[in-house]
């Protein structure tokens, strides 16, 4: 990949995780709101590949996006259906 194409995928990705983060705010259920953290989490860890930062992407891979968001999940079948 060229390295003038690396701005501009940072900034998308950026945008993309703001958006998404913005979205779990006000979304009404519960379920969309744990999927689009994971999103938000998947997307940091792109960004720290993208950095060359790969042992953070991989811990942020496994535990932001993958472990959270199965305590989440979890945790939602706990309390019981959407509420």
């Amino acid at each position: 990949m060229s390295p003038e194409l690396y701005p501009v995928l940072s900034i998308s990705i950026g945008v993309m995780m703001l958006a998404a983060s913005v979205a779990a705010l006000f979304v009404k259920k519960l379920l969309s709101a744990i999927i689009m953290v994971g999103f938000v989490s998947l997307s940091a860890s792109v960004l720290f590949l993208l950095m060359d930062a790969t042992d953070v992407a991989i811990t942020e891979a496994s535990i932001g996006a993958v472990i959270s968001t199965m305590i989440f999940l979890w945790g939602r079948g706990k309390i019981g259906g959407d509420g």
